[in-house]
């Protein structure tokens, strides 16, 4: 039985979001118990030449929309970036899961032959069936960005573990 390109991404996007929203929770209350300025944990970034926690989680938000929105053939919608405080990002996080959740299961249905074009028009314009957009392309780096965000809060002092990754499932 053929696993269904809906099937293979939405779920696990919602539940990666959920997860990720829960752990921004923890920090955030991490914070607040050790009396940290939230920014300290916002602006913090595992090594000088990566994203801070905000941009990671602007990023896997990014992903979250676009490689539902590409597989469903959707417009997508446009963030401005703009986020600042941990209720910033779970608004951001709770927008995306919208969008994701309003788009169509049958408008899924052949997504894995569709041509997916990145950054359209640019030298750095690249072209992927859908099926390895999903698999090859958007989950690994949606992955790596919710990834990311877990473990600048760990490396924080935030008390998480890999149930608080995985989230509910």
């Amino acid at each position: 039985m053929a696993i269904s390109m809906y099937t293979a991404s939405v779920p696990v996007l919602i539940q990666m979001l959920d997860s990720l929203s829960d752990v921004l929770s923890k920090g955030e209350a991490h914070a607040k118990e050790k009396n940290i300025a939230p920014e300290v944990f916002l602006q913090s970034r595992l090594f000088p030449d990566m994203f801070a926690l905000v941009r990671q989680v602007q990023i896997a938000a990014d992903f979250a929309k676009g490689i539902a929105g590409r597989l469903a053939a959707a417009d997508l919608p446009a963030y401005e970036d703009n986020e600042q405080s941990f209720a910033d990002l779970h608004a951001r996080i709770a927008k995306t899961k919208v969008f994701i959740q309003s788009l169509d299961a049958a408008h899924f249905d052949g997504s894995e032959d569709r041509e997916i074009i990145l950054r359209p028009g640019t030298p750095k314009e690249k072209k992927l069936s859908g099926h390895a957009y999903l698999f090859n392309y958007g989950l690994p780096q949606f992955f790596f960005h919710v990834t990311t965000t877990y473990a600048i809060l760990r490396h924080n002092g935030v008390e998480l573990g890999k149930k608080d990754y995985m989230g509910a499932y």
